[in-house]
């Protein structure tokens, strides 16, 4: 089995990058000449995914613009949040809504993607269907942290993903998920953090821990350290 779909989340307001983000989205920004949101369609075709759906919010016009000009060769569907931003959970149900898939492969655009994931990324989806479950995180140890002001959000022992004072463990913004975890759930504004935090309760949060070393455009300071690499 094989995931189809890849949701990038597209629609946030990117306010820890002004002056940058008053006049351009997060994902449009520059890292070594190639946008953030490129860097995440460039991995999302090399691990055969055959179609992507993002959501907008933002300054969603220079998005959209920017899906058109660069003429991808994959399907890219652009959804737009509505007269509000729906944070990420509520962000992620209005894309799900728009397919007839069950998984799906969600990528927050704020880390550097390469492909160098990709091995990584296939492993965890073997686990997700060999498993049979319905949900699986990305992590990284907080040790392989460029930005070195994150602290842990998680821990990880044989998949399984806790929370106590420890927390070594980052989520890096990958994440492969059944869309049944959101049946409860109505399209509006809402973080994927609180179905994340019932599935921990109940043990079912599952994580694969990457061993790259994890660049994340935070804030201006680290976009500034970013551009030196």
């Amino acid at each position: 089995m094989k995931i189809n779909t890849a949701l990038i989340l597209c629609a946030g307001l990117g306010k820890r990058l002004n002056p940058i983000t008053l006049k351009k989205p997060k994902p449009l920004i520059e890292i070594n000449n190639v946008t953030m949101l490129e860097k995440s369609i460039n991995l999302i075709k090399e691990l055969g995914i055959n179609k992507i759906i993002l959501n907008t919010f933002y300054l969603k016009d220079h998005i959209s613009n920017f899906i058109k000009s660069k003429n991808f060769d994959i399907n890219i569907h652009i959804v737009d949040d509505g007269k509000s931003i729906l944070d990420t959970g509520g962000g992620i149900l209005n894309m799900i809504n728009q397919s007839t898939d069950d998984d799906f492969i969600v990528f927050n655009p704020d880390t550097i993607w390469s492909n160098d994931y990709k091995n990584e990324i296939l492993k965890m989806e073997e686990i997700y269907f060999l498993k049979k479950i319905e949900n699986i995180l990305l992590l990284v140890n907080k040790n392989l942290s460029f930005d070195k002001n994150f602290s842990g959000d998680f821990n990880l022992t044989n998949n399984i993903i806790s929370k106590n004072d420890k927390a070594d463990f980052i989520y890096i913004g990958c994440q492969i998920i059944n869309k049944k975890i959101l049946n409860n759930q109505n399209v509006n504004k809402f973080s994927i953090l609180n179905i994340w935090n019932k599935l921990i309760d109940k043990k079912k949060l599952f994580g694969f821990e990457s061993k790259k070393k994890f660049y994340h455009l935070t804030d201006l300071n680290t976009f500034n350290k970013l551009k030196d690499l």
